[in-house]
């Protein structure tokens, strides 16, 4: 396991994630198709499966972030909430959680971005959704399947054997509600599968790899060639 520390959404941490699949967009990389369709046949990689194996094969090659890595408001506003959010879980729970940056595998092709752990078993993983609906389902039925690969992608990167799901919505202090928190035991069998998928991803983002870097021949048609 390889610890970076880096502020989210900072130049360098945007820069030590270039060419790594990040928990975040494991249940992307994950996704293969259910049905076959045209050419393409029941358990093959999704459309953005294969478009986010080409981004990060791009990233292998230049270093750098690839894509569009623009902090909209939304995003800007839950980094700037995650660290009250954090602050009201420890109130409420009487547990540090403790900042923390990027935990990568030791090749680097996986990584996770912690929101905080907690003692030496656990950690967070913070939600600032303003999505009504999103936040609804979650209070009403606990469904946190969306986020199902991305906490358990840190379990198994960080080796750790719980996360605790924190929804933080401070519009909902008056209802009490303003903190959610549900917690999460590693799955060793829903890991083992996710590995198998991510093994078959890392093979794909080298596949598109190989593309990129092979020579091509740059075709100039002589002049009595070229339309009139």
């Amino acid at each position: 396991m390889i610890f970076e520390n880096h502020v989210q959404g900072s130049p360098e941490w945007h820069a030590a994630r270039a060419g790594a699949c990040t928990a975040s967009m494991f249940r992307i990389a994950c996704e293969k198709l259910k049905r076959t369709s045209g050419d393409k046949k029941a358990g093959d990689p999704s459309t953005a499966a294969e478009k986010y194996a080409g981004d990060i094969a791009i990233e292998r090659i230049s270093g750098q972030p690839y894509g569009d890595t623009f902090e909209t408001f939304a995003m800007r506003r839950g980094h700037e909430r995650e660290a009250v959010a954090r602050q009201v879980y420890e109130m409420k729970t009487g547990m540090l959680a403790e900042e923390s940056g990027i935990v990568f595998t030791d090749d680097r092709w996986f990584g996770y971005s912690t929101d905080g752990f907690v003692g030496n078993d656990g950690m967070v993983e913070i939600k600032c959704l303003t999505a009504s609906d999103k936040i609804a389902g979650i209070l009403k039925n606990g469904d946190v399947s969306d986020y199902e690969h991305q906490m358990q992608g840190g379990l198994w990167i960080t080796g750790r054997a719980w996360c605790d799901f924190v929804l933080f919505v401070p519009e909902l202090e008056g209802a009490g509600n303003n903190l959610y928190v549900k917690r999460i035991y590693r799955d060793d069998d829903f890991i083992e599968q996710m590995e198998k998928d991510l093994i078959d991803f890392r093979n794909l983002v080298q596949t598109y790899e190989a593309v990129f870097r092979a020579p091509q021949h740059i075709e100039i048609p002589e002049l009595e060639d070229v339309p009139a």
